[in-house]
């Protein structure tokens, strides 16, 4: 048999491949559907795909909205010509953050780290203070929020991103947080559901 009517030919082998194939990468035609029932969009990774008008008045300054329950940051620009999602840590349990509306009042690139006191009484063995680099668990950026030691930030441990880890804060990827943070100005506007 010539090799070109080899090519052609369906055998189990060539479907076997191409199942697995299937399997291991799927196509990425389909990553949000609307819900038949609620109306909400979510895509293959469970995030809740919000519109900012269920939650801002206007988008002055941009809005970040950080859902906890989903685990994900959503991005918008003041004239909305920019959106971002991406994937987060959330806090370990409710109590350990606020919900609700604030804002960013701070940037650094490069930030250092101290635990809170409630931090510190839970984990006594925590250092008292952590200096910017790869061991700095804010990651290289970090955004301030109005709340007093609340941040949006990175982290050096890529395992917490997409679960429930953090003492508060709402974690992002290091290469994520940079590109918010290019984004975000100090006065945009965040709220956490």
């Amino acid at each position: 048999m010539g090799q070109s009517r080899k090519r052609g030919r369906l055998s189990r082998r060539n479907v076997i491949a191409g199942v697995g194939a299937a399997t291991l990468f799927p196509a990425p035609a389909v990553w949000a559907q609307p819900d038949e029932i609620s109306g909400i969009r979510r895509n293959v990774s469970s995030f809740s795909v919000a519109k900012w008008q269920d939650h801002f008045d206007s988008l002055r300054n941009g809005a970040i909205l950080s859902d906890t329950g989903s685990k994900v940051l959503q991005y918008w620009s003041e004239d909305e010509s920019v959106y971002r999602m991406y994937p987060t840590s959330v806090p370990l349990s409710d109590d350990l953050t606020k919900l609700g509306h604030t804002t960013i009042i701070r940037k650094v690139e490069g930030p250092s780290w101290r635990p809170t006191p409630s931090m510190k009484e839970r984990n006594p063995e925590w250092p008292d203070f952590v200096g910017p680099g790869p061991d700095n668990p804010l990651g290289t950026h970090a955004l301030y929020l109005s709340w007093q030691y609340y941040r949006i930030h990175g982290t050096n441990d890529t395992r917490k991103i997409g679960r429930k880890s953090s003492n508060g804060c709402i974690g992002l990827y290091n290469e994520q947080i940079a590109e918010l943070f290019e984004l975000a100005e100090v006065g945009t506007q965040v709220k956490l559901i």
